[in-house]
Order: structure tokens, then sequence, then C-alpha cells
């Protein structure tokens, strides 16, 4: 029995830019193009890869990899450091070119981002001229390409941007979305990772249509709230809407160093940095932050974190740097440390601060 049908009249956009880091640093350093490139760490294998051109996937290199391993699978990759104020102005471009076709635009990161086009009139109504139309508009101003999903709800829309990668556009509508799904393995769906995939495995379920048929008390037991949402996903229901007014609810800065530090001093420079870094995404981002967050990795790649929260927001990156050498001198020191992090949290509108503001005028 067909579970969907064309009464779904939600269209949603997925934009999943093509390899984002790495074809940036590829179109403003010629000389990178074509090339085997990974963007984070460095030579000796320290970091870990924040992205991979398509040149060295076929090594089996990918996001979050360690750089040794990216070494050993393509002795001949070439590391460069992030650059992630490029990135950032990149992605406000892009996001500005998404806000000429709609107004409800849900960025999910640098790179990525959901659409909502329901009644949009322009490109005859189409959800897939449009997404055409900005894959287009993207790679005029900006030189990259894009991929896009089109379908009634989020996670198919999610989905569907992965299937024609590169520089492609898939559609899932709502007749072809149940046989779709069906044969979907269950690591493909968003929102199922790798330790839920394997307890399903355990349960024999392994596709879209081995999930659709176990009920949703099964789930429930199984998994709790979140077996409810598997059941959905199985028969296409994602009531999600695309969040135009997201809050974010962390902003934070991390660096990996070359080599592993244990003085004092150059911890702390490094921590300003970070905290520095970490307040002007506040900034741009307008918000206020009351909670502030000390990320240390050690060598052994063990790692701990320090927190402190006030009662009023940070005013500056200064003004954090008290705490921060309180957290700091509360670390354990027994070994060297190969990576610093600062972020805050409990975040609001800056638009708070304007009533405090009146009272001194």
């Amino acid at each position: 029995m067909n579970t969907l049908t064309e009464a779904n009249t939600r269209k949603i956009i997925h934009i999943d830019m093509d390899a984002f880091y790495a074809s940036v640093e590829q179109r403003d350093f010629p000389e990178l193009q074509g090339q085997p490139l990974v963007v984070g760490g460095d030579p000796n294998g320290r970091g870990v890869v924040a992205a991979a051109s398509y040149e060295v996937r076929q090594f089996g290199v990918r996001s979050a990899m360690s750089c040794y391993e990216a070494r050993k699978r393509c002795p001949s990759v070439i590391f460069v450091r992030p650059r992630f104020e490029v990135y950032r102005a990149v992605s406000r471009d892009i996001r500005n070119l998404m806000y000429r076709l709609t107004p409800h635009v849900e960025p999910l990161s640098l790179d990525e981002a959901y659409l909502d086009v329901t009644g949009i009139s322009v490109h005859k109504g189409s959800a897939t001229l449009m997404a055409n139309w900005l894959r287009a508009q993207i790679l005029q101003h900006t030189g990259l390409t894009a991929s896009a999903g089109v379908s009634f709800n989020k996670m198919l829309a999610k989905i569907a941007s992965d299937i024609n990668k590169p520089n492609g556009t898939a559609i899932i509508t709502p007749k072809d979305a149940d046989a779709f799904i069906s044969t979907l393995p269950i690591e493909r769906f968003h929102g199922i990772g790798k330790a839920t995939a394997k307890r399903l495995h355990t349960m024999g379920i392994t596709n879209g249509a081995d999930l659709r048929r176990t009920s949703a008390d099964v789930l429930v037991q199984q998994f709790g709230k979140r077996g409810q949402f598997y059941h959905d996903i199985a028969h296409g229901r994602d009531e999600r809407a695309v969040q135009s007014k997201r809050l974010h609810k962390s902003v934070g800065s991390e660096t990996t160093f070359r080599e592993n530090l244990d003085d004092d001093t150059a911890l702390r420079i490094q921590i300003y940095e970070q905290t520095t870094d970490a307040f002007q995404q506040l900034h741009k981002k307008n918000l206020i932050a009351h909670t502030i967050t000390l990320k240390i990795k050690y060598a052994d790649f063990t790692q701990i974190t320090r927190t402190h929260t006030l009662t009023t927001p940070f005013s500056s990156a200064e003004s954090a740097h008290y705490w921060l050498d309180k957290l700091f001198l509360n670390i354990p020191r027994q070994l060297p440390i190969r990576l610093v992090g600062v972020t805050f949290s409990s975040l609001a509108s800056a638009a708070q601060l304007l009533p405090q503001l009146n009272l001194f005028e």
C-alpha cells in the first residue's frame, strides 16, 4: 500500500556545496586544481581532515579522518591549512543568493542549507527549476558547484542531494518515495548513525522496507522517542519545518598544533587567539553568550573540557581571558597538549542588551 500521495504539497530544496573547503582552495589557487587535496592538518599527520577534494576521495580519504591515515592512503596528498574567514565570506554570498529565491532558509553549516519554496511562483512554480537556477547562480557568482535535492520533506531532500553528486540535482516525488525508501540502506537515512544502524542490523533491519515493517511500538521500546522518528521516516513522514530563524546553540573555534605544546605562555596565546575568533563569530551573528568552555586535547588524543557561566554576558574576547586563565590552571598537565578550543554557549540575541544600554543614555 502506498502511504504517500500527491497531497504532500511542501516543496523543500536541500543545497549541498561540493567539497566546499577544498573547492574554494582549488578555485583560489589554480596550481591545486586536479590535485589530491586535503584541507586541515599537516604533512606530518597532525590534525584531522576538514575537507577532501574529489581527487583524493578516490583513495578513500574522507572528512574527519586523521591526516596520518590520509597520508597512508594517498602518499601524494597535498595538505593546506583552513582559511575559515574565506569560507565564511563565500558562505554568506551563497546565502544571499538563496534569499533571492525565498526568505525561508535554514543553514545547517557553511556549506549546506534547506530552503522551503512552497508557494513560490517563479520558475513556473517548479522546485526543480528553482534548484537548478540556484546552482547556476552559485556557479556564476562564486565559481563553485553545488548539488541539490528536491522533495516534499527535509529528510528526503537531504538524501536526494547526495544522489547526483557532484554538480547535480535529484528529485524524489511523493509518487516515487515509497519505492525509493524501500530499497534505501538504513545507513543512508538522515538521523540514523553508525551505532543505531548496527543495532538495527542485529534486529534484522537493513533497509527501508525492513524498517517500515517494524512496528512503532517495537522501535520505541528499543530506541525511546527516536524510535517513533525512525518509524515515521520509514513511511516518508517528516513534518519538521524549515527553521529560517534558527538560534545557534554554541559558537566556537579550535586549532591543532603542528607540534605538541607544554609551554604555558604559548598555550595561553593560542587560547586567546581562538577566543578572539569565536567572539568575532558571535558579533557577526549578533549574539551574546553567558557561558565559555575551554577544550583541551592531549598528545595521547584524550580530551577534557572546563566550563564557566556568568550572570551577565561576555562583553568582549578580552573579558573572557580572566575566566579562561582560571579554567586553564585547573586542567591536569601530565602530558603535552595538541589542541585547544574555546566555545561560547548559553546564547541569546544581542538585542536583549538594548534595554540595559538605554539605562546609560
